[in-house]
């Protein structure tokens, strides 16, 4: 399980807990039983119980981010390992020993296991898929045609990996040999075949299948980062006209749609009138950071935030006349779900697709952008904590509506932007890495972005 450490070298008590990590544990002992915690011991509690998601509880064999975990079946998908929660997951480590809760060469051997078993898991023109077999490296297809590369959760992990390269490069021998790892890893994706000789990206492509799914990368959704990780990279770079017809669909990306007199900004997939599922503002930004960043169409800060401000209105306006929806109670995005006889579904909510249910990563991924907003949906899962806490952090969905049911589950991709995020709200560090690279930073300009000074 998880022993806690102090990056400064504090020292460990009897029972392998810092100094550092006594004092927090001790603040939620004392105002156990009590609503009220400060917002910043209540930030320091929400990273360290969601980081051991990809600590405590990854996949044993590989080191990498299961897709699922069910506390109360901690069997079921045990070996699945999810690519975009690991890449996920690696940024969370960085958090993880600059707030303390491992030690740097904790981190460092954990991340060169998850390494290891990824320079021989099953790849696709460089590509990785949805998922693998944690025990074999092996492709586990994602639905009957996906069963090869999925270029959008191998640039989530390309994002985490750039993160990695940055954080360790300049440090001792082995620090600079898992850099120099991260940067061969994710340097052979052959980001340009995917593109079918055509003028913009498609996301799966696999030897039984080939392209048979079809799927071009447009915007607007999740999927902005595999454009500028294609932009980035030194070997299989795109051409800006990828990114322009493809992502932008020449400029029709704009949308000049309002809800609650807030402009959207740009046009969201699936004809959703409030914006799409709130992760859209949260996966594509945890190492990119999006505040003053702009193409030559709009402006992916105000994006992020008018995306975030909306989905909170609605929750407050609360058009289903849900049960606890307001100013302290909202957050709409993928998540499990409660199917209509009470078992466990998943669901991508939105405003357009509200059923009741409130899924917590909405909310907190969505810090830097609303952090007053968020802190007050934050205290009220910390208020509700003997329902909504659980071993990794707070489950992944609820729903006050219906006697207060609760998924008693987690997701790596709903975990893991929020330790992120938190992290980038409080300081900014996955954002700095991100942006420090030479080949982001190349990528950037090839595609036109800029960031506003």
């Amino acid at each position: 399980m998880l022993a806690f450490c102090c990056s400064d070298g504090g020292k460990k008590d009897s029972d392998g807990d810092s100094e550092k990590s006594k004092e927090i544990k001790n603040t939620v002992e004392e105002v156990n039983g009590i609503s009220k915690i400060s917002d910043n011991d209540l930030l320091d509690l929400t990273q360290k119980e969601t980081f051991k998601y990809f600590w405590d509880f990854a996949e044993p064999n590989s080191g990498a981010a299961r897709e699922r975990y069910l506390p109360n079946d901690p069997s079921f998908d045990s070996n699945i390992v999810s690519l975009g929660g690991t890449g996920f997951g690696l940024m969370g480590i960085l958090v993880g020993i600059e707030r303390g809760f491992i030690t740097r060469e904790e981190g460092l051997q954990r991340l060169n296991k998850i390494f290891t078993f990824l320079e021989s898991a099953d790849r696709f023109h460089g590509a990785w898929p949805h998922w693998l077999d944690g025990t074999t490296g092996s492709v586990l297809p994602f639905s009957k045609l996906d069963d090869g590369g999925d270029l959008v959760e191998t640039a989530f992990l390309a994002q985490g990996m750039i993160c990695i390269k940055e954080y360790f490069k300049d440090g001792n021998d082995s620090e600079k040999a898992l850099a120099e790892k991260a940067d061969i890893l994710w340097k052979g994706v052959e980001w340009d075949w995917y593109t079918q000789n055509e003028n913009t990206l498609y996301w799966h492509w696999s030897p039984n299948n080939d392209f048979a799914m079809n799927f071009a990368l447009k915007g607007y959704n999740e999927a902005l980062i595999t454009y500028i990780m294609a932009a980035a990279s030194p070997d299989f770079s795109i051409p800006k006209l990828v990114y322009t017809n493809g992502w932008a669909s020449n400029g029709a990306i704009a949308d000049a749609t309002t809800a609650f007199n807030i402009p959207l900004i740009v046009d969201h997939a699936g004809n959703e009138p409030q914006g799409g599922p709130l992760f859209w503002a949260h996966y594509s930004y945890l190492g990119l950071n999006p505040n003053g960043l702009s193409d030559e169409f709009v402006n992916y800060g105000d994006v992020n935030r008018n995306h975030s401000k909306i989905n909170y209105l609605h929750c407050v306006e609360n058009p289903g006349n849900y049960a606890d929806y307001g100013e302290d109670c909202w957050g709409l995005t993928a998540s499990y779900s409660r199917n209509d006889d009470g078992s466990l579904g998943y669901n991508a909510h939105s405003p357009n697709n509200d059923i009741g249910v409130i899924s917590p990563t909405a909310a907190i991924s969505s810090i830097p952008y609303t952090p007053d907003e968020s802190l007050r949906a934050m205290h009220y899962f910390y208020e509700n904590k003997e329902q909504l806490l659980g071993p990794a952090g707070f489950y992944d969905a609820f729903s006050p509506e219906f006697d207060f049911w609760v998924a008693e589950a987690y997701l790596a991709i709903d975990q893991g932007p929020q330790l992120v995020m938190i992290e980038n709200y409080r300081s900014g560090l996955l954002w700095n890495l991100f942006k420090q690279n030479k080949d982001v930073q190349a990528g950037l300009d090839k595609l036109g972005f800029s960031y506003a000074e």
